[in-house]
């Protein structure tokens, strides 16, 4: 960890979480689990957005909402690329417009383009 009181606090939150859903699992059963499962779930989201709002400006998220509404599978690829990066630290600064742009870009799929050629 980077030493962030608040990715410290996230951490503490995280395995607090954790621990309760491994007592409910021991305790409960099958719908324990699944309400447990569903915790986890809504608390990793939470989590997810807690770091994009840390690191990203507000024209990049709003560029990246923009993303969501038109390719929802492409946004949460790039989401989690963007919560790797800052859990490793390897984002010094918040991400920026132009910067949102180039990794949208950089992980964007190859456009499928086919050359059809008549004999």
């Amino acid at each position: 960890m980077s030493g962030n009181p608040d990715d410290e606090r996230l951490e503490e939150l995280r395995e607090q979480k954790m621990q309760e859903m491994r007592e409910q699992a021991e305790s409960g059963g099958g719908q324990a689990d699944a309400e447990a499962q569903q915790a986890a779930q809504e608390q990793a989201e939470a989590q997810k957005e807690a770091l994009l709002k840390q690191y990203l400006t507000d024209g990049a998220r709003q560029r990246l909402n923009a993303v969501q509404m038109s390719k929802p599978d492409f946004a949460e690829q790039v989401e989690r690329q963007i919560v790797a990066l800052a859990q490793s630290g390897r984002i010094q600064d918040r991400i920026d417009e132009d910067q949102m742009k180039a990794l949208l870009k950089e992980l964007k799929p190859d456009s499928k383009s086919f050359n059809i050629r008549r004999r």
